[in-house]
């Protein structure tokens, strides 16, 4: 049985059919692609941030709540409960977010499951036809009629090239059945390992639920017993402010007194330190470094801000910080943030002490020491230790206030510091 040049144009349209299926069905998968890295990526930022809550709530159990003691402070336990609740409600929407990501990853990976589906079956139909095809002229004496028919050479040569590609083609098709079996079996496997996450999640998400609603109930129960005694802590508060504004001018105090030394010194007029070239080339190091420089406690939580804020505990209350405090493990040391010079040692109340280092015309202040392995114009260097940081015996906390000025002028800590 001969080839006609009819069978031929049709074989020919077949090829191109199929061509133009095949690139359609690239582009689909690209998009596909293209959607699902989107996805991935936003995932996985999702995850990071599920991850970093999850750590930071097991900071706040072990550097609040593990070193409570026996007597009560209810204002301080109330104020690491409101925090553990506000982590835990980040955590939770963070969950909620990624688990809503991984249903539409999932979808987007079952219409892409069944879009390739629907191609190897389609590959699977044309390739069994070509085999049937092919099974119809698979002698060399069909395959010869075929040439010896041409009307010319130019038609015998064309349809030898036809037959080269027609089997190359049908080679093509096979691998591509092999390709596309592959490629769904792997989407299968990932499928049931995003679903198995989403699972997992989905568990973690009521457990911090059930969790977070136990916390509320202490915090109602800590709250109204709060309000019996609100007088008194509302005094207790503005007393302890009072005290942290009068230790802060004593240290605006002190630094302006080494301004006025270090003016003495030169014939330089200017309204802040003179400083000397090794001293300003310090400090143009110290400025490239914003936000970049290390914490004053190796590990900790924030568990104060700057500036003005409300009270976390005590509604109406409005408290003014001018550092950032931090909340550490037990006999865990400050550590510088700059290489720097021991401006001055001030001692506090409860012999407590502070230590001021200089870089250029910043100081930071190191305060609630109680011992303290530095001296007056020592050179210090970034991380040093520089002395252990007091444990309250009352709440059991390791608590470390952070101040950082340029001269006299304070400045947000938490702009300069990298964060924990």
């Amino acid at each position: 049985m001969s080839f006609s040049l009819k069978t031929n144009m049709k074989i020919k349209q077949l090829i191109s059919i199929l061509g133009d299926f095949q690139y359609f069905n690239i582009l689909l998968l690209m998009v596909l692609f293209i959607s699902f890295s989107t996805s991935a990526q936003s995932r996985k930022e999702l995850e990071k941030q599920r991850i970093k809550l999850q750590n930071e709530i097991k900071e706040i159990n072990t550097l609040l709540f593990k070193s409570q003691e026996k007597e009560k402070n209810l204002l301080s336990d109330l104020s690491d409960l409101n925090k553990r609740i506000d982590v835990r409600t980040k955590l939770i929407s963070t969950i909620n977010k990624e688990t809503k990501q991984l249903s539409k990853e999932i979808n987007e990976n079952e219409k892409e499951e069944k879009q390739l589906l629907n191609s190897l079956d389609i590959l699977k139909r044309d390739y069994a036809n070509m085999v049937v095809q092919s099974y119809k002229s698979k002698t060399k004496q069909s395959r010869l009629m075929f040439i010896f028919s041409s009307d010319d050479f130019l038609q015998a040569y064309k349809r030898i090239q036809y037959i080269k590609q027609y089997a190359n083609y049908r080679a093509k098709q096979g691998e591509e059945i092999t390709v596309e079996t592959v490629k769904l079996q792997n989407l299968n496997d990932y499928l049931k390992e995003i679903k198995a996450e989403k699972e997992t999640l989905l568990i973690v998400n009521r457990k911090e639920k059930d969790s977070i609603n136990k916390e509320k109930i202490s915090q109602e129960s800590i709250v109204k017993s709060i309000k019996k005694k609100e007088k008194k802590y509302v005094a207790q508060i503005n007393k302890k402010q009072r005290d942290e504004r009068a230790i802060d001018k004593k240290i605006e105090k002190l630094i302006r007194e080494a301004i006025a030394k270090s003016k003495k010194k030169t014939n330089l007029k200017s309204s802040g330190f003179a400083l000397t070239p090794e001293a300003k080339k310090l400090e143009k190091d110290f400025v490239s470094n914003k936000g970049k420089l290390p914490s004053p406690v190796k590990r900790g939580i924030v568990v104060r801000h700057f500036g003005k804020q409300a009270h976390p505990t005590l509604k109406g209350i409005t408290i003014e910080s001018n550092g950032v405090f931090y909340a550490t493990e037990k006999n865990a040391n400050a550590r510088v943030i700059f290489n720097g010079k021991v401006l001055a040692i001030q001692v506090l109340p409860g012999k407590k002490k502070a230590v001021l280092v200089q870089h250029g015309s910043y100081i930071s202040v190191y305060k609630n020491l109680d011992n303290v392995t530095v001296k007056k114009g020592d050179i210090v260097t970034t991380k040093q230790e520089i002395g252990k940081i007091h444990t309250n015996k009352t709440t059991g906390k390791t608590i470390l206030a952070f101040v950082l000025f340029k001269e006299v002028n304070r400045q947000n800590p938490e702009e300069w510091v990298f964060k924990i």
